[in-house]
């Protein structure tokens, strides 16, 4: 363990859901996966606030299981946080999550080239640059715990994935000379994910979903969706009030995606 850098004082209670907008940021050496590290944490009792990051990870994960690269320089980051909501309203973090990324991005790369793809991908020029993992569990004493793990590619970008994948380090703005140190970069995700939070907390979910589709292009596009077994193919009609994404199949039935690969603008 490296030490801990202080974002600030104690975390605070805001609508039931404990907030990290002052929670400390533990920065490690490394660690097996920064979720894994909050789930841990989580089963042994902790609440947080808490944002777990670590310079590198030897287990890293995406969704369904998939390996996340884990390249030294890139940011790794997992809050860990508790709430009294049910999963299905809990889940809403993950376009929190998305909002907070994009907006580390703004602060380096120009905004016009910083999109999100359905649910949480984040994009730079079209290519992924960052990915969001939402993991929970039941406490005994009621409610939820959270682990919120991000991974953005600050300077480097894996080889080998199934769509192209970009680092930040090669859209810098013109006055911006560097890629920002992990330090920085998980500073300005915590202040970034709080704001967001904020909003969801005092005006609920649809001012996020309403900033999250501003900033999600393809949502009236063919799409193909694989979720688990199968395939469903259809032209996405955007997304539901709970942000599920609407797609209307060739036999005219609407399909509502909560979760899964999509891949807008192909067919089957």
């Amino acid at each position: 363990m490296a030490g801990a850098a202080d974002a600030g004082g104690g975390g605070r209670l805001r609508g039931g859901l404990t907030v990290a907008s002052a929670a400390p940021v533990l920065l490690l050496d490394h660690t097996d996966s920064t979720n894994a590290d909050a789930r841990r944490r989580a089963e042994a009792g902790e609440t947080g606030p808490l944002w777990i990051v670590a310079r590198r990870q030897t287990a890293g994960r995406g969704r369904r299981g998939r390996a996340w690269e884990s390249d030294t320089g890139n940011l790794f980051a997992t809050l860990l946080t508790t709430t009294p909501k049910p999963p299905a309203e809990a889940a809403q973090v993950t376009f929190i999550a998305a909002l907070a990324v994009a907006d580390l991005l703004d602060t380096y790369a120009p905004s016009s080239l910083v999109t999100i793809k359905w649910p949480n991908d984040v994009m730079l020029a079209g290519d992924k640059a960052a990915g969001v993992l939402v993991e929970s569990g039941a406490r005994a004493e009621g409610g939820l715990w959270l682990a919120v793990g991000i991974g953005v590619n600050l300077v480097h970008a894996p080889d080998g994935t199934e769509r192209p994948a970009t680092a930040l380090v090669h859209h810098l703005r013109g006055d911006v000379t560097a890629a920002p140190t992990v330090e920085s970069a998980a500073a300005r995700l915590a202040e970034a994910f709080d704001v967001w939070l904020t909003r969801w907390e005092t005006l609920g979910f649809e001012p996020i979903l309403d900033a999250w589709r501003a900033r999600t292009p393809g949502l009236d596009r063919p799409a193909v969706a694989r979720l688990g077994r199968e395939t469903v193919a259809g032209v996405a009609e955007g997304v539901a009030p709970d942000g599920a994404l609407k797609l209307r199949l060739a036999d005219g039935s609407l399909r509502l995606i909560s979760a899964g690969d999509v891949f807008f603008g192909e067919a089957a």
